[in-house]
């Protein structure tokens, strides 16, 4: 008769899984194009450009994550994206330049940034790979540096098909 097969790294009880899911946090995201603002999509005339901002309804923006982007050609001023920041930061929990790909990047590395990882002083980790929620690649990174330092090892899956990544020597 055949032995039975133990995983033993999913029966290990000092294994702690990491899912950078659980952090998620809540709230629409939104594109927001300026591409609309400009003189036939190209050209950024300052003045008309103050009253779009001026005149703009913000606060539909109310707790949402905001990526600021031009979809055509036109070189855009840095100013002009700072002076939308600046009207949508009463409203917004977020604004970023770039693609929506670029602002979830921005907010999970200012959560992974902000995390207290000395729980994980020489534990064994697993982080977590299959998400159901948009977590970026980036973010994976940025827990693998901040986690690094303190964890014993880090594997990267599921406990009963993971990765090695890091073993302090």
């Amino acid at each position: 008769m055949a032995e039975e097969i133990v995983n033993r790294v999913a029966n290990n009880k000092n294994l702690i899984t990491f899912d950078l899911e659980e952090y998620y946090p809540e709230g629409d995201r939104i594109l927001f194009d300026i591409k609309d603002w400009l003189f036939e999509g190209l050209l950024l005339r300052e003045k008309d450009f103050r009253k779009y901002v001026t005149e703009h309804d913000w606060s539909q923006y109310q707790d949402k994550y905001v990526a600021l982007r031009c979809s055509t050609d036109a070189i855009i001023p840095g100013w002009a994206y700072l002076l939308i920041t600046s009207a949508l930061s009463p409203f917004a929990k977020k604004v970023a330049v770039g693609s929506l790909d670029n602002l979830e990047t921005i907010v999970f590395n200012e959560i992974i940034n902000d995390l207290d990882v000395s729980v994980y002083q020489d534990k064994l980790l697993i982080i977590k790979g299959c998400a159901n929620k948009p977590v970026p690649e980036g973010a994976y990174i940025s827990l693998l540096q901040k986690l690094q330092p303190v964890a014993k090892s880090i594997m990267y899956g599921e406990a009963c098909s993971s990765v090695p990544l890091y073993k302090r020597k």
